[in-house]
Parts: structure tokens; sequence; C-alpha cells
């Protein structure tokens, strides 16, 4: 299983951080992950993508949809009344729940897009990753966030190979396909 979780190492990250991108050195800077919210069944239309812009003065968001030439910004309203404001976050996807009141979209709710994991890989929780970390188990810990974030902080024993940096910095891996590896970043996975 450790060898197909190696293998599958290239794509693993591409699925996770090509939902989530990577995440800019001003973002969040200096603050712990927040845990991996728990998505709830969304109904109604419905816009799937990329937050690129955020005004809580106008009380809007910005949304790219689609792909390669079809890809588009969306500008959805949002009040006091729209649930998950705080997924909003500009590099984040979002799944945001609307209703259209003439010719303005209204978000109801918004979601984090969470990644789907690959066959034969998982997700550790932190409580279980700290145990690891405390009776020095055996895995090689990667920091996948941006180096200046891992320069700031980071776990003990990890090392730093940023996602966007993944195919230079392979080599930083261990040759053991059975080594147990273990990635975290600062996003939603």
């Amino acid at each position: 299983m450790q060898k197909m979780l190696v293998r599958l190492l290239p794509f693993l990250v591409v699925a996770v951080f090509g939902l989530s991108g990577c995440v800019q050195p001003d973002s969040q800077f200096g603050s712990a992950a927040k845990p991996v919210a728990v998505a709830k069944k969304v109904t109604g239309p419905v816009f799937k993508g990329r937050v690129v812009g955020k005004s809580m003065k106008a009380k809007t968001i910005s949304v790219q949809v689609g792909k390669g030439k079809k890809a588009h910004a969306v500008l959805i309203k949002f009040d006091q009344n729209t649930d998950g404001i705080e997924h909003a976050n500009k590099g984040h996807g979002v799944i945001v729940s609307y209703e259209k009141q003439g010719k303005d979209f209204y978000a109801k709710s918004i979601r984090p897009k969470l990644a789907k994991m690959p066959k034969g890989t998982s997700i550790i929780q932190t409580a279980d990753l700290k145990k690891m970390i405390d009776n020095k188990e055996d895995f090689v810990l990667i920091d996948s966030r941006p180096a200046a974030r891992y320069s700031q902080s980071h776990l003990p024993g990890a090392i730093s190979i940023p996602v966007c940096e993944m195919q230079e910095l392979m080599g930083l891996l261990p040759k053991d396909l059975d080594a147990a590896l273990v990635f975290y970043c600062g996003g939603p996975t």
C-alpha cells in the first residue's frame, strides 16, 4: 500500500493543490491550519470554482468558474443570511449555492470545495499525527506550503517541499518506496 502511495504522490499533490492552489505567503500567515470542514450537501443551483476576489464592504465575492477559454468570473452578492462566508478566501475552491434575483446572484451558502483523495491514500487527523511525532515513528513529514511559511514555523522534523516546486525537489523524498509519507499544507483538503 505504501508503494502505491509513493506512486500516486504526484497525482495526490496535483489533485489537492489543483483544487485549493498554493497558499499565498500573505494569506493566513502565521496561523495554524483550520480543521477540515465537514461539507454539507448542497441543493439547488451552484457555482463551483476558485475565489478570485472578496469585498466585505460591497458584500460580494468573485468566483472563477469554467476552464480554459470558457473560464470567467461570476460576481455573487452575500449578506448576513449567507451561510459559510468564512470559506470564501481568495484562491480557495468553493461551492456556492445561490439564487438569482433579477440580474444578480445571491449566495445562500458557501462550502469549501474539497479535494478527493486518490485510491490508496488517506487523511490523517491532527491528533494522530501528533502521536506519531511524539512517539518518533518512522515516517517522512513534508511541509508543502511555500518556503517562506516553512521558514516562519513548521512541525518538528518536517522537510520543506513546496507544492509549486515539487517537480524540482522530488529528490528530497526517500528512495525507499515503502517509506510512509505525510504531507501537510495551509489550506483545506
